[in-house]
């Protein structure tokens, strides 16, 4: 399997756990994937208890053609990066992309 492939499927699973959590019966988590343009994303839809819309972005990936994992956003306490290094990704094929390019190089991961 090519890396870019293994690594689609790696975050397919991690948006799949992540994804069968939910909180209540009113809103849910959605997986938006586009293995074709490398772009993986989890959002939560619905509603919470005051009864006041929710649309929040939890997870954003992007693979980058050079192969690299851009977190894009990262909108919980888990060390998803860690997670990443924890199912094979190299570490020098994260990018923290939330991060200022500055301080980047401070981070462990790939700086671009």
């Amino acid at each position: 399997m090519d890396k870019i492939k293994n690594y689609q499927q790696i975050l397919m699973d991690i948006l799949e756990d992540y994804g069968s959590y939910s909180k209540d019966q009113k809103s849910e988590n959605q997986i938006i994937a586009d293995s074709e343009r490398n772009h993986y994303q989890i959002v939560r839809i619905g509603w919470d208890e005051d009864e006041d819309f929710i649309y929040q972005l939890i997870y954003h990936f992007d693979i980058k053609p050079d192969g690299k994992i851009w977190i894009q956003a990262n909108w919980t306490e888990e060390d998803i990066a860690s997670e990443l290094v924890k199912k094979g990704v190299e570490k020098s094929d994260i990018v923290i992309g939330f991060q200022p390019p500055s301080h980047r190089p401070y981070t462990g991961y790939a700086v671009a």
